[in-house]
This record gives C-alpha cells, structure tokens and sequence, in this order.
C-alpha cells in the first residue's frame, strides 16, 4: 500500500487510476508525458525497477541500477510541474517535456529543471536523457 492518495505527479486523480497501472505494467504509457509522469512517481515512491526498465538502452550504462539504489533514498520528491510538451503523442517516434520538480534532501528544499527526451521503440516509449 502507498502513502499516496493521490497521484505524486500532481495528478486530481488518485494514484491508483494514475501512475499505479504503469508501475504495474497493467498499461503502458501512451504518450511521453505519460511516461515522464509515471517515472516522477517512480522516483517519489523508489521504484528502481520501474526506473530501469523504462530507460532506453542505449543510456543504460551498467552501473544505472547501483548508482538509483544508492541515492534514491536521499530525496523526497514533492511537487511536479509540466512546463512544455513537445511532440510525444499517440502518433511520434519523439517527444520532450520541460517540467520542473521540487524535492527535500538533508533538510533543505530544492528545485530541478530538465528537458527530457523520450523515444518510442517498438510501440514503448523510453526516458533517452535530459539537460537541466
């Protein structure tokens, strides 16, 4: 069971009708911002697996795994926010979603931006990278 309610993307949904089928593979994201959503959630709710399989290979160096269990303990993230979308629908190979999330770690609020790219192989869509 979750401690959220509703959605940690900042959905008006609960987290069940949200970002919950994606993390239980009950459904797949339809759109990058789908997925960029559900990945946020993954973060806020410390899904490695989740987070690992929905990165594209061609950036799933071996150490990504090691390197989400080692810090994903240290942030709790508390609030997002969709800037931008970018292509990234029902009918792309693309997209890119500018957001901005907020986060505590150690204590002290903080704030990250990124312009994530997502690509879609085979009918699945994938976090490529982001720049902040």
């Amino acid at each position: 069971m979750t401690k959220y309610q509703s959605c940690p993307c900042n959905r008006s949904i609960s987290y069940k009708e949200c970002c919950e089928v994606f993390h239980k593979m009950v459904e797949l994201p339809q759109t990058a911002e789908q997925l960029m959503r559900s990945r946020y959630s993954a973060y806020a709710l410390k899904l490695v697996d989740y987070l690992v399989s929905t990165t594209h290979k061609d950036k799933l160096k071996s150490s990504y795994r090691r390197n989400l269990m080692t810090t994903i303990h240290d942030i709790d993230w508390t609030d997002l926010e969709v800037i931008k979308t970018t292509a990234g629908g029902l009918k792309d190979k693309s997209g890119k979603v500018r957001f901005r999330a907020s986060y505590i770690e150690n204590g002290s609020e903080g704030m990250m931006e990124e312009y994530s790219r997502f690509k879609r192989v085979a009918g699945r869509w994938y976090y490529y990278d982001g720049k902040g």
